[in-house]
């Protein structure tokens, strides 16, 4: 990798201590020391090792969990920090691995024709609840919209449906995709995620949820789709083995969808009628069949944790993030079947470790404690996390904040840093002035319907009220310019997002973005460590008041 990648101005990268709430973070500049720390050999080094095939993918349950946390654990030893959990480096989470199988096609029945759905052509399905086998028999379709009941936004698809012994059919996203008037426009809410419909449905009592997929408001091809669901899927562990969810659940295709309704006598409109306040369910007229069989195992995986105790007031926590799992082994597409994940999120991985190592290395060590956490699941639906934050190892209103880091791209240098989820908290103006000293700006998410926002495990934090920061790659590259960086961004999400081509390809990479982006992480990270005032969650942020709550 050529050194001259490292190469930014001492003067643009030098770290200083900023104003917060009218005090100042105790006059403490990192120090070259702790910047060196973070450089692309050092990016390369860890990147090489969790992203080979020897980690088989890194999926919990398998050999590549025991080799990945056993690593992280090895090099958080050598760097000196203490275990995070008591005497232990590790969090067990307790979890469930089911592959759910298909016994054959979805069977859909109307009294016009019928359609047999191919597996991972045509649809996904499967079942949450913990049994060998499920099956859905004749269950009456209807179209629900987009699945959604917000009574902030006055708004509920299920008013007045009896979805009991149902299977629901939804688009994904929410209505202010099509329509900016509406929810938060452009910027997906909690209500556009595919999770929260799964959610909802199962609240309702339906038997069954089908999502429509659509490339432009999921934000991601069918490919991704059909990837993710080809392999087991892993859930925390439940008392009631999950029977509280949809017995199943899944997604069709868009040109399934058509046929769907043109088999029904509907019109494709009504999808474009579904994002129109007032709109109400509509009986498709239809029955769907399908057996689901489950291979089912009982296991624990692990949040690996480290912390570097606080000089002044250990009692009090910054935490860094980032999730160490990805998809394992799956369906091969040009001959791969090992998913490395060498973006997503090898790299948010190895720079806990540079970030770990950038703090020890501090002339001025942190006043406050901090807690590395590495965590699992992330790609199963944040379980790593949401465990966490329903047991934490540090009290919720003693953790001063979460900065969480997910897959760095190595497209180089950019003159923004995005904040995703613009808006939310205090941490992202300490970023700006960070920002300010590289000549770099703070840049919204420039694709808010993905739902970013919800998508890591930062949200989970933000859920119990910890003020979280979450950054994106910027877009403006420096070499490049603006659509060069957002090409490069688009054919990572098409050609290598969550597929066996995300590899580590150290002679393409380019770590000057990186590197500069990680750089300021620590610099926010380094004034909370020694600031004594806590950040706070911005007016609107649906997330103040259960901070607010929490510090009582």
């Amino acid at each position: 990798m050529k050194k001259q990648l490292l190469v930014l101005s001492v003067g643009m990268l030098a770290l200083a201590s900023c104003q917060s709430s009218g005090q100042k973070s105790a006059g403490v500049e990192a120090d070259s020391a702790s910047l060196k720390a973070i450089n692309d050999s050092a990016f390369a080094k860890h990147i090489a090792v969790l992203a080979s095939d020897d980690f088989e993918g890194r999926k919990p349950f398998t050999a590549g969990e025991t080799k990945t946390i056993n690593y992280l654990k090895g090099e958080f030893e050598k760097l000196g920090l203490k275990p995070g959990n008591g005497n232990s480096y590790f969090q067990q989470v307790p979890m469930v691995d089911i592959k759910s199988t298909p016994a054959g096609a979805m069977a859909i029945k109307g009294a016009t024709g019928s359609l047999s759905l191919k597996y991972l052509d045509d649809f996904v399905a499967a079942t949450r609840h913990v049994t060998n086998q499920v099956k859905v028999e004749n269950s009456e379709m209807v179209f629900a919209g987009y699945g959604i009941v917000a009574p902030e936004y006055k708004w509920n698809d299920y008013e007045g449906l009896d979805v009991k012994g149902k299977t629901v059919v939804v688009l994904v996203n929410d209505p202010g995709f099509s329509d900016s008037t509406l929810f938060k426009g452009k910027t997906m809410t909690y209500y556009g995620r595919w999770t929260y419909k799964f959610e909802e449905a199962a609240r309702q009592g339906a038997t069954g949820i089908i999502i429509i997929h659509d490339t432009a408001p999921a934000s991601y091809p069918w490919s991704v789709v059909r990837s993710g669901w080809s392999k087991s899927k892993l859930y925390l562990d439940s008392k009631d083995n999950n029977r509280s969810r949809a017995l199943m659940e899944g997604w069709i295709t868009q040109e399934v969808a058509k046929d769907l309704f043109k088999m029904a006598g509907k019109s494709e409109d009504l999808m474009k009628q579904a994002g129109k306040p007032g709109f109400k369910p509509v009986d498709l007229g239809l029955k769907v069949s399908l057996t689901i069989n489950n291979a089912i195992k009982k296991s624990v995986s692990n949040n690996v944790v480290a912390v570097l105790p606080g000089t002044k007031r250990a009692n009090e926590y910054l935490i860094y993030s980032g999730h160490w799992d990805h998809l394992g082994k799956g369906e091969a597409i040009n001959g791969d079947s090992i998913y490395n994940g060498a973006v997503d999120n090898a790299t948010g991985t190895a720079a806990l470790l540079l970030l770990a190592d950038a703090f020890k290395k501090a002339k001025h060590q942190p006043e406050r404690s901090i807690l590395f956490i590495a965590l699992t699941g992330e790609e199963q639906g944040l379980l790593g996390s949401e465990y966490y934050a329903s047991h934490p190892l540090v009290p919720v209103n003693k953790t001063v904040a979460d900065i969480n880091i997910d897959a760095m791209e190595a497209s180089g240098m950019t003159k923004d840093i995005v904040v995703v989820g613009y808006g939310q908290s205090e941490l992202e103006d300490y970023l700006a002035e960070a920002a300010k000293k590289q000549e770099r700006v703070v840049a919204k998410d420039p694709n808010p319907s993905a739902g970013s926002y919800f998508r890591s495990d930062h949200f989970n934090f933000a859920k119990v009220g910890i003020p979280a920061l979450y950054t994106g790659n910027g877009i403006n590259n420096v070499k490049h310019g603006e659509a060069w960086g957002k090409a490069q961004q688009e054919d990572y999400t098409k050609n290598r997002y969550h597929a066996p081509a995300d590899n580590f390809e150290p002679a393409k990479w380019d770590f000057s973005g990186m590197v500069a982006d990680l750089r300021l992480l620590f610099e926010v990270g380094y004034r909370l460590s020694n600031e004594s005032t806590f950040p706070g969650w911005k007016e609107g942020s649906e997330f103040k008041a259960i901070r607010a709550k929490s510090m009582k």
